[in-house]
């Protein structure tokens, strides 16, 4: 379990250094994905902590942090702790790469930030959850559950966007391109999450347990 260890407190240390800049910039006066205003400390805070990217990152590190102590971690909420945050910033990878990343233009530490948050912690979560699980673990209570998060993301995210006016990404924001675009964008995100979780489900059951004894 040498190995697994190991690749669980990367994940950790980076994700943490990531979330950390990430933090510092805004404190700093850094807007995230916003241009067009700047909003006080407290706002910016709300909002850092509102982004789905920003949330994904955090169930991440939970989950390193755990597994670099005890690679063969498990629980009932650690299951779905584990799947949400590997599912999870799969699709923020994906995302930013299909919708977000022609629309930034960052330079310096933000670019630094971007690229830890949105590539580097994606494929360092995904590719250890391949390689070293730890599975089985997942249900199809798991899975519900699991689910449930970014559904209560997404309501939430809508509701305040719908009172406040202000959406974490351009695709959620009916001003930018309709309500029919954001319909179209909920669909097509749910569809991505329903089949990355079936897809985790499917290597879940299928591939050889880990982490492996021998590996010590």
């Amino acid at each position: 379990m040498t190995r697994a260890r190991a690749w669980h407190a990367v994940t950790a240390a980076v994700v943490l250094a990531a979330l950390l800049l990430q933090l510092v910039l805004v404190l700093q006066g850094g807007r995230v994905l916003d241009e067009q205003e700047e909003p006080g400390l407290g706002v910016r805070l709300a909002r850092l902590v509102a982004y789905f990217t920003i949330q994904s990152n955090v169930l991440v590190a939970v989950a390193a942090v755990a597994l670099a102590r005890d690679p063969r971690r498990d629980g009932p909420v650690w299951r779905v702790v584990r799947l949400a945050g590997v599912v999870g910033i799969a699709v923020t990878g994906l995302v930013h790469v299909v919708l977000l990343r022609p629309l930034l233009d960052l330079d310096g530490a933000d670019w630094v930030a971007d690229k830890l948050l949105h590539v580097a912690v994606p494929l360092l979560a995904v590719v250890g959850w391949a390689a070293f699980g730890p599975r089985p673990r997942v249900t199809g209570r798991v899975v519900a559950w699991a689910l449930a998060w970014p559904v209560a993301w997404l309501a939430v995210t809508l509701l305040v966007g719908a009172t406040s006016g202000w959406y974490p990404y351009p695709f959620l924001d009916p001003d930018e391109d309709g309500a029919g675009a954001v319909v179209v964008s909920c669909v097509g995100v749910t569809v991505l999450f329903l089949l990355l979780f079936g897809l985790a489900t499917l290597v879940d059951r299928r591939a050889p347990q880990a982490p492996r004894r021998l590996s010590r």
